[in-house]
């Protein structure tokens, strides 16, 4: 048997190239990402995922004739690893961003025909780039706007990695910065809901001001927003596994890891059902409750912190229906439970009609609603919000439910967010929700699988001269 991409049967049917042999545990995007950096420095990778594919929670899956994403994922012209990842995988043209920012916002409380209101830049330095967009935009007070300004500016002020500032919401300091309750929902909570996946109230100063400062505040392009025109499967599983296959590493799915620990002579037993591998090092790209499962005594000096960091759901409502009812590839939503609705007809293979996904983040109060209350809800807002559904026939309602989709971003979580090394050598750290300075996102997953290689390069011996200009930052 060759190299590549293979599922079942013993590992150790699987001829090793000589030299050092890393293991990687989970194929998400950490995970994956890992793996490439190793591989593309020299070191032999075994990647080994329990799921029948890669890309984590980041995947397609097929209904019908539709290929459907389990959640609409997005990422900034500022999210420097993630476009690195599409470029490594040769995706990135299948992910491409928009030319300028431009997100319309819909508020259904507002007259029809006075409900669009837009966020986009201009080709202006920072803060100016944003300024004819704030001054013009509906959904604010003239107060209110002069007032998100002051905010912003002061914001800019703020360094996301002083630990003072995770202890403390980002909600209250939005109140003392003279924000109103329509101003945070208009457009602090429009924007960190999505990329945060909290309300102010319940998020982390720290981490909104990293989404802030580096999404609007630090180049005038960094918010320009992209996402897949295809399936999040032909990227994070089909052209993944490609990249994987071509760099040499060993991918192994539906093959869960139950323990992992010290072979006693400086090196690693990685044990999978019926067999144990051999490694130099190990990357955890798992989760953090599975990597505290898989963690051996000692290797944190509190590996219960890791249960700290507590999770949060989005809910993803899809609706398909007989006829074209949106005219723009994505909205965002104002007076009204909907939040982001995606237009994903043509990434799902749908020829006819037209096919929405509604994006809902922090959504701890629904994830657990039966389909029919759901559909009770969503479809009559969905009317208000789009008047061409008014006429048109629903041919299809399901929901997706990540209920531990994210990291939550709460204050003080910082302090629980492990870095990429532990103090078992050669034994490392990876996953969005590791201390990479980022929330949990495609981002943050990336910069740590990088952050990771690079700490294990070091420890095997291997040059760093071929990991991605980021590493420092993720290191």
């Amino acid at each position: 048997m060759t190299h590549g991409t293979r599922s079942g049967g013993p590992l150790t049917e699987v001829p090793a190239r000589s030299g050092r042999h890393a293991v990687v545990v989970g194929g998400g995007l950490a995970g994956i990402t890992a793996a490439l950096a190793l591989a593309d420095a020299g070191v032999r990778v075994t990647l080994l995922e329990g799921r029948p594919r890669l890309g984590g929670l980041a995947f397609s899956f097929r209904r019908g004739d539709l290929t459907v994403d389990n959640g609409q994922h997005v990422y900034l012209r500022c999210c420097t690893a993630y476009r690195w990842f599409l470029d490594r995988i040769e995706g990135a043209a299948l992910a491409p961003l928009q030319d300028r920012l431009d997100v319309p916002v819909v508020d259904v409380a507002r007259p029809e025909g006075r409900r669009l209101g837009r966020l986009r830049r201009d080709a202006l330095p920072v803060p100016l780039h944003l300024g004819r967009s704030l001054a013009a935009y509906p959904h604010l007070s003239l107060a209110d706007r002069a007032r998100v300004g002051r905010a912003a500016l002061a914001l800019k002020g703020l360094d996301p990695a002083d630990p003072a500032l995770d202890a403390r919401d980002f909600g209250s300091w939005l109140a003392a910065h003279g924000q109103s309750a329509r101003a945070v929902e208009a457009l602090w909570d429009l924007v960190g809901v999505a990329t945060l996946n909290a309300v102010a109230d319940e998020t982390s100063l720290g981490l909104a001001a990293m989404v802030f400062k580096t999404g609007l505040l630090s180049d005038p392009g960094a918010a320009d927003i992209g996402w897949a025109r295809v399936p999040l499967g032909d990227l994070h599983d089909r052209l993944a596994r490609k990249a994987l296959d071509s760099a040499g590493v060993r991918t192994e799915l539906r093959t869960r890891v139950t323990a992992v620990s010290s072979d006693g002579g400086g090196g690693w037993s990685v044990r999978v059902p019926g067999e144990t591998l051999r490694a130099d090092a190990v990357v955890l790209a798992v989760p953090q409750r599975e990597a505290h499962d898989l963690l051996p005594a000692g290797a944190l000096d509190a590996p219960e912190r890791l249960l700290r960091i507590g999770t949060a759901p989005i809910l993803n409502v899809h609706v398909v229906y007989d006829r074209k009812v949106l005219a723009r590839p994505f909205l965002a939503a104002l007076g009204t439970p909907v939040q982001w609705v995606f237009d994903r007809t043509e990434a799902s293979g749908l020829t006819d009609g037209q096919y929405l996904a509604l994006s809902q983040s922090a959504a701890q109060d629904e994830i657990d609603e039966p389909v029919a209350a759901l559909r009770a809800r969503y479809l009559p807002e969905l009317r208000r919000l789009l008047p061409r559904t008014r006429d048109a026939a629903v041919l299809d309602f399901f929901v997706t439910r990540e209920r531990a989709a994210t990291f939550a971003p709460a204050p003080g979580v910082g302090r629980f967010r492990p870095g990429a090394r532990t103090k078992a050598p050669g034994l490392y750290l990876a996953g969005a929700w590791t201390a990479t300075g980022w929330p949990a996102t495609m981002e943050s997953a990336v910069r740590s699988g990088v952050g990771a290689a690079g700490a294990a390069l070091g420890a095997l011996g291997r040059s760093r001269d071929r990991l991605p200009g980021f590493f420092e930052e993720a290191a």
